[in-house]
């Protein structure tokens, strides 16, 4: 949690005796859009095991970010001001294994995830490092053949479609479970381009 919001360099250093930071490892995921959200939430409290779906189902940008870094917040929330609303086509049911995800097309999430990467390159961690693969995991931690007969099943019924990038959240890793820490929303103006 926060007691400050997040504004000018001068309102910061004022406030910074106030602000509670994070003291675990960060997680930053995609905000999905109401609709998209309860759909793919559906499919996961269905066919994820009951003893390990303690999430919602999330498009995750970076797994490990460092605690108690003040400037990290500072860039996600400048980032979020930067963007408008994203649409995310859902273009294919994927294996992952003991599992099953949806693949998520969206070149602007890319470019936001790799300008983020470039800028915070000597805070992560190798998994981190890679190119993003954008996905929403519905189902893991099975046996593959459970696994290969719901990706038939989902592959069967599948038609792709558009889902909705309102804002990037932040979460605290609690060895397993996450703790909500804040969403910032993306903004309604035009989207500039980002130098890489």
């Amino acid at each position: 949690m926060f007691c400050t919001v997040f504004q000018s360099p001068e309102t910061l250093i004022k406030k910074r005796c106030c602000v509670k930071m994070p003291e675990t490892p960060l997680i930053l995921t995609v905000k999905l859009d109401d609709d998209s959200q309860q759909y793919f939430n559906q499919l996961r409290e269905a066919h994820f095991p009951p003893e390990r779906n303690y999430l919602e189902a999330h498009l995750t940008l970076f797994h490990h970010l460092p605690p108690n870094q003040l400037q990290l917040i500072n860039d996600i929330d400048a980032i979020a001001k930067r963007y408008s609303t994203l649409s995310l086509s859902v273009i294919e049911v994927k294996s992952i294994g003991n599992g099953v995800a949806f693949a998520i097309d969206c070149p602007l999430l890319g470019q936001l995830h790799s300008y983020l990467q470039k800028l915070w390159f000597d805070w992560l961690t190798p998994q981190d490092r890679q190119r993003l693969w954008a996905h929403v995991t519905v189902q893991n931690k099975v046996p593959p053949e459970q696994a290969r007969s719901l990706k038939a099943q989902l592959t069967e019924q599948f038609e792709p479609f558009t889902a909705k990038g309102v804002g990037l959240n932040l979460y605290e890793y609690k060895n397993g479970p996450w703790d909500f820490v804040r969403t910032f929303d993306f903004h309604d103006a035009k989207i500039p381009m980002i130098n890489n």
